[in-house]
C-alpha cells in the first residue's frame, strides 16, 4: 500500500474541519507541522483554521511561519492581513493587504489578456 501523501493528509484534516471537527483537524495539522516544518501548505491551513476558530494568536503564529516559508504567496498575505484586522493593528493589516494586491498585479502582468 502506498503511503498517504502530505497533501492528502492536509486535505483530510481540512475535510475534518469542513465537517465540523476542528479539534481533529488542528491535531492532524499540528502533527504534520512537527513532522514537516518546511511545508507551507500545512502552516497556511493551520492559519486559516485557527482564524476561523477565533484563535488569532495561533493564527498569527502559523501565518508568520507560512509567510517565512513563502513570502510571495498572495493567499498567506491576505490571511495575515485578516489576522491583523482582527487583532486591531490597522497598519500591519494594510501592509499585508498591500502586499497581496501587489502580488496580484504582478500575476496579472505575467499573463496579460489575449
Amino acid at each position: 500500500m502506498d503511503p498517504i501523501s502530505l497533501q492528502d493528509q492536509i486535505d483530510e484534516a481540512t475535510l475534518n474541519f469542513t465537517l465540523g471537527d476542528s479539534t481533529s483537524a488542528l491535531e492532524k495539522l499540528s502533527a504534520l507541522g512537527a513532522a514537516h516544518p518546511e511545508a507551507f501548505a500545512v502552516w497556511h491551513a493551520l492559519t486559516e483554521i485557527h482564524f476561523s476558530e477565533g484563535d488569532y494568536d495561533a493564527a498569527l503564529q502559523a501565518g508568520e511561519r507560512a509567510h517565512a516559508l513563502c513570502p510571495n504567496d498572495i493567499h498567506i498575505n491576505i490571511s495575515l492581513s485578516r489576522v491583523w484586522v482582527e487583532r486591531g493593528d490597522k497598519e500591519k493589516a494594510e501592509h499585508f493587504g498591500a502586499q497581496a494586491r501587489m502580488l496580484g498585479w504582478k500575476n496579472e502582468l505575467k499573463s496579460p489578456p489575449e
